[in-house]
């Protein structure tokens, strides 16, 4: 029944040596510098590869082992068909014994639902920011008659979130196509040249 031990880091950069030092007690120990969103980590592989019935996998924390919250869970269900315990040092968590196991559960389902909420606000992020018609992606290429267009439009009165509808633009394109600040958004009135049309600003 061996200890074997598992460290990763991010770049060729960054050392080794703190999770190999954690790992020294180990009888053998794999070790590679791969992205964590790598899926082709020859060395996590060919350590789970090695592992037996009744050996000890180990390592310094879950997020040195796994990509995501489903990689770490389909990890821990091949260990345990192998009838391997796992052992997270920073964590204290040991597989062997029901703690463990039930702290290991607890740690991934807190992973789990922290990508979920993380999710949660990048599409949140994404809705808010079509309601206010942000755009993503390279801005929108308009014509020269089409900018005239637009520049005749708002001087005729249409409003700006009326402009970036039919057009597909954000705010800031429309303002640079029509040439003047913000604040004028709701003066149609004011040119693409920032000129009053309004009756020669008598008073």
């Amino acid at each position: 029944m061996a200890r074997v031990g598992y460290a990763r880091v991010s770049s060729i950069g960054q050392s080794l040596e703190v999770q190999l030092a954690k790992l020294k007690d180990c009888d053998k120990v794999f070790s590679e510098k791969r992205s964590g969103l790598d899926s082709s980590r020859p060395e996590l592989k060919s350590c789970l590869d090695y592992l037996r019935d009744g050996d000890t996998f180990v390592i310094s924390r879950l997020d040195r082992l796994a990509r995501s919250t489903l990689h770490l869970h389909q990890i821990a269900d091949g260990l345990k068909r192998k009838n391997v315990n796992m052992v997270v040092l920073d964590q204290s968590i040991d597989t062997s014994t029901p703690h463990g196991k039930l702290l290991f559960d607890v740690l991934a389902s807190i992973a789990e639902f922290e990508t979920g909420i993380r999710k949660e606000r990048q599409m949140d992020g994404i809705a808010k920011a079509k309601e206010k018609m942000v755009r993503f992606g390279p801005p929108r290429k308009i014509e020269d008659a089409g900018k005239a267009e637009i520049r005749r439009k708002r001087a005729e009165g249409v409003l700006i979130k009326d402009l970036m509808a039919e057009y597909k633009l954000s705010k800031a394109h429309v303002y640079r196509i029509l040439g003047h600040a913000p604040n004028d958004q709701d003066n149609p009135a004011v040119s693409a040249g920032g000129n009053d049309l309004s009756d020669g600003g008598r008073t």
